[in-house]
Parts: structure tokens; sequence; C-alpha cells
């Protein structure tokens, strides 16, 4: 009898001893919702168990968990890779993305939601974004306001609900992580149905000013270094009931407000429009990247906005996204990058994870011409397929993101280096080097002198493209 009890107190001082040591470290119970410490807002254990510390193990690795081609403090073209990229985590798609579409319900839940929009919610999803972004070793988020804070009754309440969400992602993020940009969503509430700057009604079109405006503040509190306008409902369905030139110049004006805001508040960052194709919901009014610089250009905002470039939004448009980065380059507009992709199949916005290692290597070609994006960065506005639920997958779906905008930035310095495409084009227009050349680029020619030119040398000997030679040459880099 007296051994068993020296046995039990053994047992019972080795379990004290033991609960001891637990107490005194960090929790580290998952984050879910039958974990007692799940249940307060303060609580700060992982929501990522398992997941380690993403780190670059080269092209030879075979860990799914680790960088095979992004190397952050490898330098490219005397630039660390970091610093060409700023990647950037989209909480809405990582952290609101249910896997739902048209033709099905969620998909998804994560283990730390308990099927609520309330504060504690918001709250718990904060911890989990910077604990993502802390394992994997990013220093840039986005957001839209009503996605990382809920709704109110009233406006007044909606903008406590977003103050106090803020001030947690303030604690948070401290001194290295800051937003690449905020936004306000103004477009899934019933009150937009009809747009917001483009809104038929004055009082939605003063709503949105007032949700802009508070947006705009705490974007500017965080730290952040640009403020994006998604038109996603700016458009109309018939304008048979449309006054369309009157809708566009209220947008104009609701922008010009805006940049006039961004001055008496002090913010520093970039004010970027995302051009947006046509989609099933209705004919838009930010078109792609050439009509958005041309719509700037004559509302004299061009010197206050610059464009906010998804690639999926520019396949949707019939282009490439190539085309129309270089065409906001060229504008002296490239401001960030939404680095996604769509399904050439597939009619809509599909919000896809680039893996594509020849455009991601085509992008890297207009960003380095761009000297980089900052202070815009990459984006990574795209989702997990409906079918892909593990939260392993997200860190995936992000490492091979990460993984083929770097591959696309090493194979474009290896193309630059090389120098052999930069001198096929060379080559194709050298005979603009020529005095009449130089001439007609700096506007000193007329049709005369032109004219006389062209009966001197009659006809042209127009010389091969070589579009497969320099197919070959890009073609060989990747």
């Amino acid at each position: 009898m007296m051994e068993a009890q020296k046995i039990l107190l053994l047992l019972f001082c080795l379990n004290l001893v033991s609960s001891l040591v637990i107490a005194g470290a960090p929790p580290t119970c998952a984050a879910n919702l039958d974990s007692k410490c799940a249940d307060s807002d303060e609580w700060k254990g992982e929501f990522f168990p398992g997941i380690p510390k993403i780190k670059y193990e080269g092209p030879s690795s075979k860990n799914h968990l680790a960088f095979k081609w992004y190397n952050p403090e490898e330098v490219i073209l005397g630039k660390k890779m970091k610093d060409w990229m700023r990647f950037s985590v989209a909480f809405w798609h990582t952290f609101r993305g249910t896997g739902s579409d048209p033709f099905g319900v969620p998909t998804k839940s994560w283990p730390w939601e308990d099927g609520t929009n309330s504060m504690a919610m918001a709250k718990r999803r904060m911890r989990a974004n910077f604990e993502f972004i802390d394992k994997l070793g990013v220093d840039f988020w986005c957001f839209h306001d009503r996605d990382i804070a809920p709704d109110g009754e009233t406006l007044k309440e909606a903008n406590a609900n977003l103050d106090e969400v803020v001030a947690l992602a303030k604690e948070l993020q401290g001194t290295k992580v800051r937003p690449l940009w905020g936004t306000a969503q103004l477009f899934s509430h019933p009150r937009y149905m009809h747009g917001a700057a483009t809104s038929s009604e004055v009082a939605v079109y003063a709503y949105a000013a007032a949700q802009v405006k508070k947006a705009m503040e705490v974007t500017h509190y965080l730290g952040g270094e640009n403020y994006v306008f998604w038109g996603g409902r700016e458009g109309y369905q018939s304008l048979l009931n449309t006054d369309m030139g009157r809708e566009i110049d209220h947008m104009a004006n609701f922008f010009e407000s805006a940049a006039a805001y961004k001055k008496k508040i002090g913010f520093k960052g970039n004010l970027l429009i995302e051009p947006k194709p046509q989609e099933p919901t209705k004919h838009q009014y930010d078109w792609d990247a050439a009509t958005a610089a041309n719509f700037l250009r004559k509302y004299g905002l061009i010197n206050d906005f610059k464009l906010n470039i998804e690639c999926n939004h520019a396949t949707l448009s019939g282009h490439s996204c190539h085309h129309d980065i270089e065409t906001a380059r060229l504008n002296g507009l490239l401001g960030n990058i939404d680095a996604n992709t769509g399904d050439p199949q597939v009619g809509w916005d599909t919000d896809q994870f680039l893996t594509d290692i020849g455009e991601a290597t085509s992008i890297m070609l207009s960003v380095i011409k761009n000297g980089g994006l900052a202070p815009g960065g990459f984006n990574f506005d795209a989702k997990l397929r409906r079918e892909s639920t593990d939260v392993e997958d997200l860190f995936i779906a992000h490492i091979v993101g990460m993984d083929t905008v770097a591959r696309g930035l090493r194979t474009a310095a290896k193309l630059i280096e090389d120098g052999s495409l930069p001198e096929l084009v060379r080559k194709r227009y050298q005979s603009f080097d020529s005095e009449i050349g130089q001439k007609i680029e700096a506007g000193k020619a007329d049709f005369e002198m032109l004219e006389k030119k062209a009966m001197e040398w009659g006809e042209p000997k127009v010389p091969s493209a070589k579009q497969e030679l320099a197919e070959m040459i890009f073609q060989s880099a990747i």
C-alpha cells in the first residue's frame, strides 16, 4: 500500500512540474474551436502549427515548403530580389476566401473560423494574417476595409469597428511589416448596386466618399505605401436608362477629391486605379490600361494617379499581362502588379496564382525597364482553388507564386545580360538612328521633307522582323 502511494505521489509531482513548465512557455496549441486558448481575443498561440518559416533551399530542393528560386537577399542587377518583388499577401483571398463560386457553396472553413463575422473573429483572423506573413517571410499585406472588420448598422459603427481592428493590426505588424496598399470595399453591399462614384443616387456617392476617406486614413495610419481604387460596380447594365457622360464626370470628381484628401492628410504613397474588364455583372467604366490612362489624362489626373495592373484583368480585356504592364510603363503610370492569372478556357476572373515562367519573364522585363515598382510591388490577388482545402495549401500556393516571379526575374536578367534580344530590337529600328530618322523622332520632319526623301530613295527595302529568332532567344533563356 505504501509503495502504491509513493508511486502516486511521484506521478503527481511529475505532473505538477510538467504543468508549471508548460504554463511558463508560450502556448502552442492549434487555433481551433475545440481549443480553450482560442476563446480569447488575446490568444497568441500558433495558427499554423507544423509549418516552419519558409526558407530558400535552391532549385534542387524537394521540400514543398521551401523556396526554389526566390532568395530574398540575393542581388540581381544591382538590387536584392526582395526589393525587386516587394511581395504582398492579399487578406481577402487568403483569409476570407471560402471556395464558393457561382455554382457552389463554400468548401473551406479554416480551423480558427467560428462561422461568424464578429469582432472577436476579425481579431483572430488578423492574428492569423501576421503569423502567416511572418512564416512566409514577406514585408507587406493588402486589405479591403470590410474584409478586416465587420460592417455596422451605421457608418459611425462601421468606422468604430475598423478602428478597433486596425489598432490590433498596428500592434501586430510592428515596424517591419506594413500594407502595400489598402482600399475600401465599394461593391458587395446592396447600396452599391448602381455603383459607388457612378451611382445615380447622391446619398450613395456621399456614403462611398465617407468610406474611402476612412479607408485612406487607416491605410495612412498603418504606414501603407499606396491606396487602390477598384471599380467593381462602376458601370451600367443598359445605356437606355444611363447618362454615361454624367456618371464618368462624377467618377472623375470622386478621384479628384481623393487626390485632394491624400494631400491634406499627408499621405505620401501612390493612389492607384485598377483597370477592370467587362464582367458578367455589368459594363465597366475603368476599362483597360490604355483607356484608364486616357481617362486620367482627359480629366487632369495624370499626375495624381498610377495604375494597379491585374494580370487576370488584362487577359479578360483581350491583352497579355505584359501588354498592359508595358502600356502603363510607357505612360509613366506603372504603380503595382496584382500577380495572378486566369484560365484561358474559363471566361471570368478566376484569380489563380501565376505559375507560367514565360509570362513571369515577360512581366519582369518590363519591371526591370521601369527600375522596379517601389513604392508598389507584387500583390498576390489570387486564391486557392475550390478543391484545395488544407491550411498547408495557403503556403504552397504563395511559394509557387513567389518562385514563379523570382524565376521570371532571373530569366529576364539573363536575357538582358546576354544582350542578344536587346540587340535584335536595336537593329530592327536602326534606320531611325539616321539623320532623317532622328528628325522624325524629334518632330522636325514635315511631309514635304519626307516626300523628298521618298522620291530620292525609291521603293523601300523592308528587312525581316526576325520574330522566330526573338522567340528562340527568349525560350532558350527559360
